[in-house]
């Protein structure tokens, strides 16, 4: 674990859950990416009815039935 001072922290806009990508070139210089945690990415996205309830063509999976396929054992 590594503590980031907190003047760094908001001059890079280092964020609680972000993820610091470390790395090294074949010179030994070592750069260091920040990678944004994307936590209520779709928070905004409204759900849209596709017909029915969604239990008649898919399983709890998602997957959708197929009629013409049965189980075999």
């Amino acid at each position: 674990m590594v503590t980031i001072p907190a003047s760094l922290r908001d001059r890079l806009d280092i964020e609680p859950g972000d993820k610091l990508r470390w790395d090294t070139d074949e010179e030994g210089n070592l750069s260091v990416e920040v990678v944004k945690q994307r936590y209520g990415a779709f928070d905004e996205f409204k759900p849209v009815s596709m017909g029915g309830d969604g239990s008649e063509t898919h399983d709890l999976a998602g997957h959708e039935d197929d009629p013409t396929v049965g189980e075999s054992n």
